[in-house]
Parts: C-alpha cells; structure tokens; sequence
C-alpha cells in the first residue's frame, strides 16, 4: 500500500511540476524505484490491449519473456492463493482484513506487471542502434558505430565480471554482442556502469543475430554524404 501511494504521489508531482518538483521532494534512489513501479503499471495497462513500448515503425523487435512466463504465473497463483487463504482468517477483523487484502492484490498486480513489461518492452534493433532490455528495470541503447561484433551463443552460467552486462532470462543468455568502446548503463538504484560485453537472451536468437548483423552491415556500407560545394 505504501509503495502505491508513493507513486500516485510521484505522478501527482510530476503532473503538476514536472521532473523539477519530483527532484525537488524525493532522493535520486526513491526517484527510481516509484518510476520503476510507474512503468510496471503501465506495462500492465500495455499488455492488457496487446501494445508495446518503443518499438518504432520500421524498426524489428525480439522478445525474450516466454522464458519466465510459467514462474511468473506461478508466483501470481501463490498470491491469490494466498489472499484467499488471509481473507478467511482475517474474516473477524475487518480493518486488518482490507489493509491485507489491498497488500495482497498490489503484489499480484506487481507480479504479474513485471512479467508484462518483459512482455511490453522487447529487444528493438533499428537502422541506428540496439536497444537492449528486461522489462521495467534495465534500458540500454547500444549506437551500432559501437558494435564489434556478434555471436549467436548459449550460456547458462554468469559469473559476474568487470563491464559485462548479463540479461539472463531462466538463467540463459542465447546472444553476445562485444562492444567497440563502452557505453554507459545506469544501474537499477542509478549506479554508473561501463559496459563492453552484453548477454541477452531473445526467443529467436538467430533472427535476432541476423536482423543485427545485417543492420551492421547497412551502417558500414552506407555512402558517404556527397562533399558540399566549394564557396
């Protein structure tokens, strides 16, 4: 219930004063977390009417969170389990009774949001760039110039290592990108990382390596604008 009224307070503020008011009341890491709820709710609203977010015309998506489907809708069913289970002994206690049962249903709508916005929000190549992401929580737009190379590659281990970014999905990554130079990825508390290597896992893992590869190669073989006359 806190975690909800923190986010229709954010969006009140924002609304009404826009990102200077939110900065203005709330710290850097409470910025984050209720923007990441927001997102989460609204990747619920997303999945509900069959869209998706940042997928541009022209551009090609690839998802990845048929991986994860049947645990996210397992902790869904424990939840209304459980919320049954809460009712029915909070029954002579009514004020406790509602306080739970709202806990209860936010956190089957948080769950099964999180499993939305894997849903909603899939790995995007464009003609520029690739973004990566997992759900709510990890969005990184990766300028093909930066792109060395990359491999069609299943790994079920992730071992922790200086500038790799892993976006594991059921412990599996099924695609490796190596990077020309790092770019900058914002932790999900807003730390900085530089990262070189990235893990992703997609459903079609080798449309995904070809849609990118050909993208790369359109980059690269690309003419050169024509010079502009001289003065």
């Amino acid at each position: 219930m806190r975690r909800l009224v923190e986010a229709v307070l954010f969006a009140v503020l924002y609304r009404r004063g826009g990102r200077d008011a939110v900065r203005s009341v709330l710290p850097a890491a409470a910025r984050r977390l209720v923007g990441h709820e927001l997102r989460v709710l609204a990747s619920f609203g997303l999945w509900l009417t069959g869209r998706r977010s940042g997928v541009p015309a022209g551009a090609s998506s690839f998802a990845y969170a048929r991986g994860q489907a049947t645990m996210m809708y397992a902790f869904a069913f424990v939840g209304v389990v459980e919320s049954v289970g809460m009712s029915v002994l909070l029954r002579d206690w009514p004020t406790l009774h509602r306080i739970v049962l709202a806990l209860d249903v936010y956190t089957v709508v948080m769950v099964l949001g999180l499993h939305a916005a894997a849903v909603t929000r899939p790995h995007v190549v464009t003609a520029d760039a690739l973004r990566v992401r997992r759900g709510a929580h990890v969005d990184l737009r990766i300028p093909l110039e930066r792109i060395a190379a990359v491999r069609r590659e299943n790994r079920y281990t992730h071992t922790p290592a200086e500038g790799e970014l892993n976006l594991d999905v059921a412990s599996q990554t099924s695609v490796t990108v190596e990077l020309t130079e790092p770019v900058r990825h914002f932790t999900f508390l807003g730390r900085p990382k530089d990262v070189r290597l990235v893990r992703l896992h997609a459903e079609e893992p080798d449309l995904l390596a070809g849609a990118l590869r050909a993208a790369l190669t359109r980059e690269r073989t690309a003419p050169s604008p024509a010079p502009g006359r001289p003065a």
